[in-house]
């Protein structure tokens, strides 16, 4: 009050001691503020970039249903942050912050709350995916959050951002210090490099607000990955981790519109370190699935024979129990390693990013096939090798940079129901013709773009890719299984071009089933369908080299 009235009265060293005094106090909580937001924890930027600080929501009312109370402790639920949320076809992703305890999802004691216009309800999560979350989609508008069952706390709820437009994962690539970024929404043509001009990395917190962030120039975009340089504040962050990671978009310059950012749940990864020498393989394996545990441990086994050495298994959004099979068949000697992939339509983006992490694993091969293919080599059996395929590839010029082995579909063989003892003894009837390829590639052959098709990618220069005789070596795809088994393909297609069975277009392609459109009723001659030729190669050399000689039971019958 004295100041103010000095200040009022205007005369005398009084207001200017009070001046200085303001002056001197701002300047200070400046300094303060300027040293906590620029400490060598929080400096990612250095001098090029300011964070940003964003408010958060108000407290959301009560939540209107009621739920059974479980006594537990409250720290497992106020340790909880929601990073980000996602919303996919079926569900909404929430990423945590911190990986909690699963336990207390099990039993209900946290629940995904739903906010909008109308009454608020609140649900059990579906699962726990080590630092995601996920719930049941909320109905359109509504925020999301995460309510404690037995108390108040709540987390603040945040508008899901949608999976179609998005930067969704994004490693650092040590080979030529870029930063590899996977994104939807940029809806670019298959197999096509885009100018590079119009686009560019950014880095930064708040990508509504451009000016604050770093840019960085796009050297390569195809599809929906785009390669940037990385700048050198994120290749080499400060010693002291920052508890909120940077993210990375791309920014798009439109021909005739203003640029824009995408929405990002991003954040650029290191790959991680290569193995020591020894742990080296010839041959590795790489597959996406979703909900085929029951048949991973087939084409695990199977493979190791004829020369795998490590699976690269990327989950996209399994319910199955995928998690235990992977481990159990770790716990057999398997060198397995699951990644979750929960992108939807992204089979493409997918096999970049494992060529990439086998490339680091020192994979000199990798082959890129779904758990219903089986590589076959005809005269295996006569040569007793340990590694076969690995001793094929090894033959191969140094120039050839992929290697493409020829498909053979099989049909239901007169089965009405999935075979008990696994998919190599189970059909034996298959089309005459090949239907397209897989293939088998060196990743350090492979163009900067990483751009592919599933079936092949686009090699560096100075490389080719070789045809493999169907002589030597095919692969046993068993597409056309049993009606129970072949029926859950019509739930999603997992590749990025490629149609969903269920939408009508393109119904000409190889990659429908032939006659059956676009609804999943089975045909009354099923069993009978894509039987041209009896083919029980495979069959006769799995149960000679994996059936046990006292039961016959094979390896990986439970």
């Amino acid at each position: 009050m004295k100041d103010h009235h000095r200040r009022k009265r205007g005369g005398g060293g009084g207001g200017v001691l009070y001046g200085w005094r303001r002056f001197f106090l701002f300047s200070l909580s400046l300094f303060i503020v300027s040293s906590f937001a620029f400490s060598p924890s929080l400096r990612i930027f250095r001098d090029s970039f300011r964070p940003v600080l964003l408010s958060t929501l108000p407290n959301p009312p009560p939540l209107s249903a009621t739920t059974t109370h479980i006594d537990r402790p409250l720290l497992e639920i106020r340790n909880l942050e929601i990073r980000e949320a996602v919303n996919l076809p079926d569900q909404t992703l929430l990423f945590l912050k911190h990986p909690p305890n699963s336990s207390i999802f099990t039993n209900s004691a946290v629940l995904c709350a739903y906010y909008g216009s109308s009454p608020s309800h609140h649900v059990p999560p579906l699962s726990l995916d080590s630092q995601i979350l996920r719930c049941p989609s909320p109905p359109r508008g509504f925020l999301i959050s995460l309510l404690q069952s037995n108390g108040p706390d709540h987390q603040p709820p945040m508008l899901p951002l949608h999976w179609t437009s998005l930067a969704y994962e994004a490693l650092i690539d040590d080979k030529d210090n870029t930063t590899v970024l996977f994104v939807k929404g940029l809806n670019l043509r298959p197999e096509r490099l885009a100018d590079a001009s119009r686009f560019a990395c950014v880095y930064g917190w708040d990508f509504s607000r451009p000016k604050y962030l770093l840019s960085s120039i796009a050297v390569s975009v195809a599809q929906e990955i785009v390669r940037c340089r990385t700048p050198l504040s994120i290749l080499n962050p400060n010693p002291n981790p920052n508890p909120n990671p940077v993210k990375v978009s791309v920014m798009v310059r439109p021909a005739r519109a203003p640029p824009f950012v995408l929405p990002s749940v991003a954040r650029p990864t290191p790959l991680p370190p290569p193995p020591a020498a020894a742990a080296a393989h010839a041959l590795c394996a790489c597959t996406m699935l979703r909900n085929q545990a029951r048949f991973l441990r087939e084409w695990v086994t199977y493979h190791a024979r004829v020369g795998v050495g490590r699976w690269f298994v990327y989950d996209n959004n399994s319910d199955d129990g995928l998690e235990s099979t992977v481990a159990s068949l770790v716990a057999s000697g398997f060198e397995v390693t699951r990644h979750a992939w929960p992108w939807v339509k992204t089979q493409e983006a997918g096999f970049a990013h494992c060529a990439l992490r086998a490339r680091q694993a020192r994979c000199a091969w990798v082959a890129f096939t779904d758990v219903d293919e089986f590589i076959y080599l005809p005269n295996v059996n006569q040569t007793r090798s340990p590694a076969p395929m690995p001793e094929m590839l090894a033959r191969l010029p140094r120039m050839v940079g992929e290697a493409r082995v020829s498909c053979h579909s099989f049909g239901p063989s007169g089965r009405r129901r999935a075979p008990t003892r696994g998919v190599t003894v189970g059909y034996t009837c298959r089309l005459t013709s090949p239907e397209r390829h897989k293939s088998i590639v060196r990743p350090e052959a492979l163009d900067g773009s990483l751009v592919n098709v599933v079936h092949h990618f686009r090699l560096g220069d100075g490389y080719r890719y070789e045809n493999l005789e169907r002589a030597e070596v095919v692969v046993n795809h068993y597409k056309y299984q049993a009606w129970e088994v072949f029926k859950e393909k019509f739930y999603r297609r997992v590749a990025t071009y490629v149609s969903d069975w269920r939408e009508k277009g393109n119904e000409g392609s190889k990659d429908r089933a032939p006659g059956l459109g676009t609804v999943a009723v089975q045909p009354p001659d099923w069993a009978r369908r894509f039987c041209e030729v009896r083919d029980t190669g495979l069959r006769d050399w799995v149960v000679r080299e994996f059936a046990d000689p006292r039961t016959g039971r094979l390896a990986w019958e439970v």
